[in-house]
């Protein structure tokens, strides 16, 4: 079969706000969700700043509160969004679709780490009767979907993809293959993120892959700009509802936009540095074009990866050039990073909730701190301030440590 796949709903939680409308309307506002962090104290560690979200708060509609207590935070991202996505598509009022044919996938690059860390700490001072019995299900990465199955009653596909920065985008590639082989008729899927502990932040910093902008930190994720010394990171969750089109249509759903394209790589070359030329990157888009056919020319924006280190952005703006040669000096390209930071596993969930909202709204949104931009970055990447473009494609990359790729296509409903 070769089912049409919809999206009919949209949740989001980032350092940009905690509902959809308010991460999007700062988003295309261009303002930075980058901030000292409240979660932890690094102590004498240089990064002490990322995209945090600040007050976090879970209703007890989505879980009570004694239950969400035992859960680490990426979890409970998790569940806001999707909660926020089911209630967008619809369906969280009304699901007449079979229970055996909806399912669930998600995204997590690392999962529970800060309550691993916590736990730790409290096994080397008070000994082991003091662990938690909770403590396994409180981390593990797949308690996302399993929880969302378990509230909405979803009895097809239920499990978690861990790749990496490319977590989300592959999540999102087996959900649509789901859908569009007629296994499923409706995924939840997208991904979530929460790792500011210790362990992780000194572990970025002292392999030398995060800025160290500490003075002014709205200004550190600076993607394409010469200045960039590393990214920032972020913590959140991006979700979507998928579904079979015309079976979204026909329950009168409304429709953001279509799934028109996936793929997926390997460069073959470093656990952590892109290959130079974007080699894995070209193939990976190259793959989701050809999946439907669409012409090179017919992209209209770039949700890039982007995510302000020196071999990165270089990499990947030459993957672009190499790709769609004269092309790519006439569309969009933006790193949505530069305000939300650097949500790893949850990074592409977070960006094709913003592609799908490009496309719906016709708003391309921007590229902060980009005040002097790199000459070896030489596209149009909004620079600072949202335009107005009415894009019919729109295409998301995500790349991870491990050498691994995944690029998504995104066509607009009309």
């Amino acid at each position: 079969m070769n089912n049409r796949v919809a999206i009919t709903g949209l949740g989001s939680v980032c350092g940009l706000g905690q509902d959809m409308n308010e991460v999007w309307s700062n988003a295309i506002a261009g303002k930075s969700g980058i901030s000292k962090l409240d979660q932890i104290d690094l102590g004498n560690c240089p990064v002490d700043f990322g995209g945090e979200v600040k007050d976090f708060t879970i209703s007890e509609e989505i879980i009570p509160e004694k239950e969400a207590g035992r859960y680490d935070r990426f979890i409970l991202l998790a569940l806001k969004a999707a909660h926020e996505a089911m209630n967008d598509s619809g369906l969280l009022a009304e699901n007449s679709y079979d229970k055996f044919r909806c399912g669930a996938v998600l995204g997590v690059g690392m999962g529970g780490f800060p309550h691993i860390e916590s736990m730790m700490n409290i096994f080397t001072e008070k000994g082991h009767r003091r662990v938690s019995p909770f403590f396994i299900p409180a981390v593990i990465p797949n308690m996302t979907t399993g929880l969302m199955s378990i509230n909405y009653g979803l009895m097809g596909l239920n499990y978690t993809i861990a790749s990496a920065c490319a977590s989300s985008n592959h999540a999102l590639s087996t959900a649509f293959y789901e859908i569009q082989s007629g296994r499923h008729d409706m995924m939840i899927s997208g991904g979530a993120e929460s790792v500011f502990a210790q362990l992780t932040v000194n572990g970025f910093n002292n392999m030398k892959a995060l800025s160290k902008r500490a003075d002014e930190p709205q200004k550190a994720s600076r993607p394409f700009d010469i200045d960039r010394n590393g990214f920032v990171m972020g913590e959140g969750s991006g979700v979507l509802i998928l579904e079979n089109l015309e079976k979204a249509k026909a329950r009168g759903a409304k429709i953001y936009a279509e799934v028109a394209g996936v793929g997926a790589s390997s460069d073959a070359h470093h656990i952590t540095a892109p290959h130079p030329e974007g080699a894995g990157a070209i193939n990976c888009m190259n793959q989701a074009l050809e999946l439907y056919n669409i012409s090179k020319d017919a992209i209209d924006y770039v949700n890039a990866h982007g995510t302000s280190t020196p071999l990165g952005d270089i990499a990947e703006t030459t993957a672009l050039k190499n790709l769609f040669g004269d092309h790519a000096k006439k569309f969009k390209v933006s790193s949505t990073k530069s305000m939300t930071g650097h949500l790893l596993g949850a990074a592409g969930g977070i960006e094709s909730v913003f592609c799908a909202k490009a496309l719906e709204t016709g708003i391309i949104p921007p590229t902060i701190n980009l005040d002097n931009q790199d000459p070896r970055c030489d596209l149009d990447y909004t620079a600072n301030e949202a335009v107005k473009a009415d894009p019919e494609y729109a295409l998301n990359n995500s790349f991870g440590f491990g050498s691994t790729n995944s690029t998504l296509i995104f066509k607009a409903y009309k």
